[in-house]
């Protein structure tokens, strides 16, 4: 399964609307709505055998590691959003 998405390519953070937010996404939820650009990937294949990516995420100074659902295309964004500057 090939990556969805490819470096150097703008993204959104998804906001996350699930109640009971672990540690992890309460973290990230200061994030929602922030563009940010792809600035690598890892593909991991668990025992179970399903291939899932990991993204890491440049936005401004900062750089996250994303699941592939947590992020979206900038093009594919309806709602508006929060451009972070960049370095």
């Amino acid at each position: 399964m090939p990556a969805v998405y490819m470096i150097g390519q703008e993204v959104m953070i998804k906001p996350i609307k699930e109640k009971g937010l672990s540690v992890r996404e309460a973290a990230l939820s200061q994030y929602a709505s922030t563009v940010g650009t792809i600035v690598d990937f890892h593909w991991m294949r668990p025992p179970t055998g399903s291939v899932f990516y990991l993204y890491t995420v440049q936005t401004g100074d900062k750089e996250i590691v994303l699941y592939e659902d947590e992020i979206k295309l900038v093009s594919e964004s309806k709602e508006g959003y929060r451009k972070v500057k960049g370095k």
